[in-house]
């Protein structure tokens, strides 16, 4: 790739964390610090730097732990822009390898752009994941799911899969559910070459390991409570993944009209019969379309059995949803079934152009017939229509207001900075207590050497 390439890709993920920032009303997002951003990582590297493998909620959690780590050689009034810059960027940055490694399976270009604009505008994404760190992970696993998929050419290919794989094991458990995904890879492609993401899942799993071992240890259990399938779960991800599946706010208008059960039957059908169309009408997109609906039921599972939390949370309000990161790659790959769909379509569409000047009985390859235009297909057509809802939506869906993250979030970062800096200034020991934000009003104690004033 030359030097006009690279700089293509470097703005694509510049104006990707543009947008992303953008999303987050009122205070800006990058003049406060967000949950853990403050309360656990930036904290926890002031009182012991270089603690990235230090246990958080009963495993490793090292990609915010490094960003905290680096922040604290940053002038203190910079740190609440590394934060949210640089959860926006690697949003964006897994936006720029799913486009890269979807290449393979989703032939339209155009397609891959939605498919990696889908990762900045998904529908719930300013309730809880847009524009921190802490949430950064759940970005990683919607590119480590592509990487999965993806046959690498080049080295560069390679190692970017390679480094999806270890800093997303080495920063969530969640990534347990990509197990049988790589098994799978593993038994068909035997090349070592074809494995570089398994390696660096891999490697990334061994850092988590003795974290969790640790942490069963000391008595905190990253299992959170072991669940099976149950009620609870089925209707977590009817409620909360497929009806905002197709916009948040259209779940909503849907609620009104016919209540939350009567909105998730309205979608949940809606989707049944595009892919039963799908499945129907392109025999090769069925194993991909299949991989990504049964991939994203199995997600909600594996997730409410870590942590039960989502499922049994406050009832969900048009600002609130309690867990709704749990969400994210659910909702991801429901998006991603009906573009590859649509792709389909339009390679069919594609085909039949080129075949224009044959006679229209004439066979094309090994007896198939040529394929009827996406506008004349009913499995194109539904496709395109449900991908259309979901572009519409992402208008009023771009930017809401979440009233969790006010509770969850320090006060302006400009006004924070001053009052650190005058009680360092009066510290006869060096320290300082302070109280981070409203929902956690217990005060942490900082060493003031920490800080760049």
């Amino acid at each position: 790739m030359g030097a006009a390439g690279v700089a293509a890709q470097v703005a694509a993920v510049a104006l990707g964390a543009l947008v992303l920032l953008l999303r987050i009303p009122g205070p800006h997002p990058w003049d406060a610090l967000y949950l853990d951003d403050w309360g656990t990582f930036y904290v926890r590297q002031l009182q012991h730097p270089w603690a990235v493998f230090a246990p958080q909620h009963g495993y490793a959690q090292v990609y915010p732990h490094l960003v905290a780590q680096f922040a604290t050689y940053a002038p203190t009034a910079w740190v609440a822009k590394i934060f949210a810059i640089t959860g926006a960027a690697t949003a964006a940055v897994c936006g720029l390898i799913v486009f890269h490694a979807s290449s393979g399976l989703i032939r339209s270009r155009i397609l891959r752009a939605a498919l990696a604009l889908a990762i900045l505008l998904l529908p719930i994404a300013p309730l809880e994941i847009a524009d921190n760190t802490v949430n950064s992970p759940w970005y990683m696993l919607l590119a480590l799911f592509w990487a999965c998929l993806w046959r690498p050419r080049t080295r560069t290919g390679m190692v970017a899969a390679a480094l999806v794989g270890l800093i997303t094991a080495a920063s969530t458990s969640l990534v347990i559910v990509f197990a049988p995904l790589l098994a799978v890879r593993l038994y068909a492609l035997r090349r070592p070459r074809e494995h570089a993401v398994a390696l660096g899942w891999l490697a990334g799993c061994l850092i988590q390991l003795p974290v969790i071992i640790s942490s069963y240890g000391s008595g905190d259990d990253p299992l959170n409570g072991h669940k099976s399938l149950t009620g609870n779960t089925v209707a977590f991800y009817g409620h909360d993944v497929v009806l905002p599946a197709l916009g948040w706010h259209l779940s909503w208008w849907l609620q009104t009209l016919a209540g939350r059960d009567g909105a998730t039957a309205i979608v949940g059908v809606a989707l049944l019969i595009v892919f039963l169309a799908i499945l129907a009408a392109q025999p090769q997109s069925r194993l991909l379309v299949l991989t990504l609906l049964a991939f994203s039921f199995f997600v909600t599972v594996v997730s409410e059995t870590l942590n039960p939390y989502p499922s049994t949370s406050p009832p969900v309000t048009q600002g609130l949803e309690g867990g709704a990161r749990y969400t994210a790659l659910p909702i991801f790959l429901i998006e991603a079934a009906v573009i590859v769909g649509v792709d389909r379509a339009l390679a069919y569409w594609g085909q039949r152009r080129s075949l224009a000047g044959q006679h229209p009985g004439e066979a094309v390859g090994r007896g198939t017939l040529v394929p009827r235009s996406v506008l004349t297909s009913p499995a194109g057509v539904l496709a395109l229509l449900v991908l259309a809802v979901i572009v519409v939506s992402w208008i009023p869906d771009y930017r809401y207001l979440a009233s969790n993250r006010f509770a969850y979030t320090t006060a302006p970062w400009s006004t924070v900075v001053p009052k650190y800096q005058k009680a360092c200034e009066s510290s006869p020991t060096g320290e300082i207590l302070v109280r981070g934000m409203r929902a956690i009003p217990t005060p942490m104690e900082i060493p003031c050497s920490g800080f760049h004033f």
